[in-house]
């Protein structure tokens, strides 16, 4: 698995389907203490306007359907656009951490292009090139784990993960095929990281009823050589000539801050 590298009601319907099921899906205990409050902790993005961080598209908004909550829209649904995501609180890459978050990417058809959580030391601004770049495309330093949903000249497919360094999207440091849609229906992914083994592991997870948290991608990287000892954090996210609408519906992170 692993590598170097029709109508409007139907459609209200499976909107309100898919946020019922975001809402309801129970995301796999990780490695840390369940009475220990995470750094960062989204479980819907009411009131984190101070303290999160948007460039670009990225925005707050109430999402539609039956349930109603606040989420973070990445891009809009149009033809090139770029957002980013960084929380402000940073976070110490010299302690081992855990990120967990909910995303529905959809919308167009093809979509495109995807998303990606990012570690970087360039700033709360920061914010890369729309297209293929997914958003993060000349972040630097920094490192990537994107959920692609399109398929450029490098990539394997239009539905893949990967690690990428120093905002080079054309350059896949690990990359996996996805065995479950990363476009059209939410998903859940974990991103785990030991700072002992510099152990860096990827999961993700569908919301269908029984389905369980598969472990996709696998890498060793010092992100404090990589990156440095502190970094921001966040996401990322981009279109091209195809376009979608990508949302992150919650977001928790457990580690240290700085």
């Amino acid at each position: 698995m692993f590598s170097s590298r029709s109508s409007r009601v139907a459609r209200g319907g499976l909107i309100a389907a898919f946020a019922l099921s975001i809402a309801a899906a129970t995301v796999p205990a990780g490695a840390f203490a369940a009475d220990d409050e995470p750094l960062i902790d989204y479980h819907n993005f009411a009131g984190a306007s101070k303290s999160l961080e948007r460039n670009g598209t990225a925005d707050i908004i109430t999402s539609s359907g039956r349930v109603h909550q606040r989420i973070l829209r990445l891009t809009a649904g149009g033809y090139r656009q770029s957002g980013s995501a960084w929380s402000n609180q940073k976070v110490d890459l010299r302690e081992s951490f855990e990120t967990e978050f909910k995303a529905y990417l959809h919308h167009g058809k093809p979509g495109a292009d995807g998303i990606a959580f990012v570690v970087q030391t360039q700033g709360a601004r920061a914010l890369g090139g729309w297209g293929g770049g997914i958003g993060y495309r000349f972040i630097k330093p920094s490192v990537a784990v994107e959920f692609d949903t399109f398929q450029n000249t490098p990539d394997p497919s239009s539905n893949h993960l990967a690690v990428v360094m120093n905002g080079d999207p054309d350059v896949h440091t690990a990359v996996s095929e996805a065995p479950i849609p990363l476009y059209g229906k939410p998903f859940t992914a974990k991103v785990t990281y030991d700072a002992a083994s510099h152990n860096l592991k990827v999961y993700v997870k569908s919301l269908h009823r029984g389905d369980t948290e598969q472990l996709l991608l696998e890498h060793t990287v010092d992100l404090t050589d990589a990156v440095g000892d502190a970094a921001w954090v966040g996401f990322t996210a981009a279109t091209g000539t195809a376009l979608s609408k990508q949302d992150i519906y919650s977001w928790t992170l457990d580690g240290s801050g700085v």
